[in-house]
């Protein structure tokens, strides 16, 4: 499943409507951006969209998600944690297999964390932390992306690595971006959420920054 086509998305918290209800089309290869300011909705959106595509999506939420205790390898192999038997993933905690290692490694160096492989999650800083749940999701193979705020803790250069790495390894996203020149440059689609409607849907090309900050 790439492309999803989902109607009567709405959630509502402490009997508040945060979002909906509202449908969402994407197509598989579209890349969406869902802009607006904080509260508006993206979150909850994404985390909806991940519950109704049923397992068929690679997901970094905003909170990452990470287990500290473990080194960056066991975070990012947990992307495949279902798709293995439970004897192989314990096998993989006392002593990972190579083609996994090798697999990890690769995904790692191309997002510049290659010496970080065995370092203890906790120890790393936020930008890295972002990265390794970056990672975890490259790692599942899938072929719809959910991220909520991918590249918040990484610099100019770093972000746009990360951006490029996200849309060469997926075919269809969805990606909830505060930053609107980044949200232009890699998507070919925005998704303007305001209190909790779309309050603007249109490709990417046909916007200027000025139209999407309307909604900030």
């Amino acid at each position: 499943m790439t492309g999803f086509s989902l109607s009567g998305l709405s959630a509502s918290f402490d009997g508040e409507r945060v979002i909906g209800p509202l449908s969402l089309d994407v197509k598989e290869g579209e890349r969406v951006a869902l802009v607006g300011k904080s509260g508006a909705g993206k979150s909850t959106l994404i985390k909806l969209i991940h519950d109704r595509v049923d397992g068929h999506s690679a997901l970094v939420p905003q909170d990452l998600g990470l287990v500290n205790a473990l080194p960056v390898f066991h975070n990012v192999f947990m992307g495949q944690l279902d798709r293995h038997s439970a004897w192989y993933n314990l096998a993989t905690l006392v002593r990972p297999f190579s083609s996994d290692k090798d697999a990890v490694r690769e995904l790692l160096k191309e997002l510049s964390m290659a010496e970080k492989f065995w370092t203890p999650t906790a120890s790393l800083s936020g930008g890295q932390r972002q990265r390794v749940a970056i990672a975890r999701a490259a790692y599942r193979n899938a072929e719809l992306l959910l991220a909520d705020e991918p590249v918040s803790a990484l610099d100019g250069p770093m972000a746009h690595l990360v951006m490029k790495t996200l849309t060469q390894r997926f075919t269809t996203a969805v990606i909830a971006l505060h930053d609107v020149d980044m949200a232009l440059t890699y998507a070919t689609r925005i998704i303007g959420i305001q209190d909790g409607q779309i309050a603007l849907d249109e490709a990417s090309e046909r916007l200027r920054p000025a139209d999407i900050m309307q909604l900030y």
